[in-house]
């Protein structure tokens, strides 16, 4: 029989420390307009051996190559559209969401271009046209459809 209480607490530990990552993410995103590939590639690597720890590294490792390729494709179509640290990014959220399921992953995909969509037509209406970071969208979709399951 496990320790339920040591598991819950493990739970809790992951979660603050994805949140970190993610907070520090959207921080770096949003004041250089970049992803320091020092926070994405370790975050990813991080991430994928969580799920392989805990019994979910093949769908951790499957979101994370679907995403990759997603993002990759759309870097590769319009480079001034998708940056590469969105793309080194698109490996650890895939992970982190493929972990959860299929749902979870197309929650997190979705949201993220629907949030940068809102951000940039809310931004379009007040006249500003400088370029927008899809990093904190694509933070704040995967710990959204991730806290849907855990809460």
């Amino acid at each position: 029989m496990g320790d339920g209480g040591g598991e819950l607490a493990a739970v809790y530990v992951a979660a603050i420390c994805v949140a970190c990552w993610l907070a520090a993410l959207s921080y770096f995103d949003i004041r250089q307009r970049r992803l320091p590939n020092m926070l994405t590639l370790p975050g990813g690597a991080l991430v994928l051996a969580g799920a392989a720890l805990t019994g979910h590294g093949v769908t951790a490792a499957a979101g994370a190559a679907a995403m990759f390729a997603v993002y990759a494709v759309v870097h590769v179509i319009s480079p001034k559209a998708m940056g590469g640290g969105d793309v080194k990014l698109a490996i650890g959220l895939g992970a982190l969401t493929g972990a959860f399921g299929l749902d979870v992953w197309m929650m997190s995909a979705l949201g993220a271009s629907v949030l940068t969509a809102l951000l940039g037509l809310i931004r379009l209406i007040g006249g500003d046209r400088s370029p927008l970071p899809h990093g904190p969208s694509m933070c704040v979709a995967a710990a959204g459809a991730v806290a849907v399951v855990l809460i």
